[in-house]
């Protein structure tokens, strides 16, 4: 005979029995009450001795809500050799946006004349853009030659975790960009006065840790969701909307705070950075000089592309996680706003700004100096 000691629920309408063999039985709702109340008592189910003591002998709080222990990310199914060629473009397209990002990293850092806070700030969101990319694309890779695709539990939170905690910088730091082409451009007798060494250095900090920080209630209270199979995410990431779906129980104040943190998130920096370029272009308009006009609007026209590419993907995904998007347009949505505009924003930036262009082609010895004869 088994001996059943710990029971814990998991929806509003049946519970499960854990064994010392952890063996999962299911009780309906008037059997787990009778259950507990005789939970000092062995009490008599299909014939099987149950008896309940108020801790799990031998199994951890853990393994009473997480009966898996890994999950399997489907990516993109298709036969080996379409594999092997998403495996060869993507590689591509990873290789070129680390050296693309790098180069403007690396151009900011060589270059005094762009140690200049516009640039410091691009310089940064540059860098955090391989840190974005890379939570992603090299297991993305992986799985493209792996049969099994399978990642554990810690390094399926832990990927969710750095990649959107990075997502939610970027956003920060698109915030950040455009405060300081409004005070530029609107403000520019006062801009070295308000923008100086101790406050970009702050933006910076704030920049990077803003994410990681507000990040982590929706990662704890998702990965508290008790997980106890299927473990298949169709998904080439841990994404939160099929991981909140895989779970035992269907958690609506979980669901409810995580599609408010995003809304207010997205929203919030989406029209701040609205309201800046609007005063932006206005003061823009007011200019009498055609000149001017063209070099203030050329130097915010790369940061408002980048801002489309990337609130305009995310905001068709994470605003509402219930919406029931189709599974294929999940996949592509998020592979644009985590792959692709990460290896075009290092075009973007170089081709439409003069300053980067000048300081790409010192960096790389491509520019020839003129000798006075």
């Amino acid at each position: 005979m088994k001996s059943y000691s710990w029971g814990t629920g998991y929806d509003d309408d049946s519970f499960v029995a854990l064994t010392e063999t952890s063996l999962f039985v299911t009780l309906s709702k008037k059997e787990f009450g009778v259950f507990r109340k005789n939970q000092h008592t062995p009490l008599k189910y299909n014939n099987q001795v149950i008896s309940m003591s108020s801790k799990p002998k031998n199994v951890s709080s853990t393994e009473t809500t997480n009966s898996i222990s890994h999950f399997i990310l489907m990516g993109f199914p298709s036969s080996p050799e379409m594999q092997l060629l998403y495996f060869g473009l993507f590689s591509v397209i990873y290789i070129l946006t680390l050296m693309g990002n790098t180069a403007i990293v690396y151009a900011v850092l060589w270059d005094r004349h762009l140690h200049t806070p516009m640039y410091i700030f691009l310089g940064n969101f540059s860098l955090l853009e391989i840190c974005y990319v890379t939570t992603t694309v090299p297991n993305m890779l992986a799985n493209f030659l792996s049969t099994s695709k399978s990642i554990s539990f810690v390094s399926c939170f832990t990927q969710f975790y750095f990649f959107f905690s990075f997502g939610c910088d970027e956003g920060f730091f698109l915030c950040i960009m455009a405060f300081d082409r409004y005070l530029a451009i609107c403000r520019p007798l006062h801009y070295p006065r308000i923008m100086t060494k101790q406050l970009y250095t702050g933006l910076v900090i704030f920049g990077w840790s803003g994410g990681l920080i507000l990040f982590l209630t929706p990662v704890v209270l998702i990965s508290q969701l008790p997980f106890c199979g299927p473990n298949t995410i169709n998904h080439f990431l841990c994404d939160p909307v099929p991981l909140m779906t895989l779970s035992c129980s269907e958690d609506t104040i979980t669901q409810l705070l995580y599609s408010t943190f995003n809304v207010i998130f997205m929203i919030g920096t989406f029209l701040f950075i609205l309201c800046s370029y609007a005063l932006v272009i206005l003061t823009v308009l007011r200019m009498p000089s055609r000149a001017g006009q063209h070099k203030a609007l050329s130097t915010c026209a790369s940061h408002l592309a980048v801002v489309v590419l990337f609130y305009g993907s995310i905001m068709v995904m994470y605003v509402s996680p219930g919406s029931g998007h189709p599974v294929q347009v999940q996949k592509i949505v998020t592979l644009f706003y985590s792959v692709i505009t990460p290896f075009c924003n290092p075009l973007i930036y170089s081709l439409r700004n003069k300053e980067m262009k000048t300081a790409l082609r010192k960096v790389f010895g491509t520019e020839i100096p003129a000798h006075k004869i």
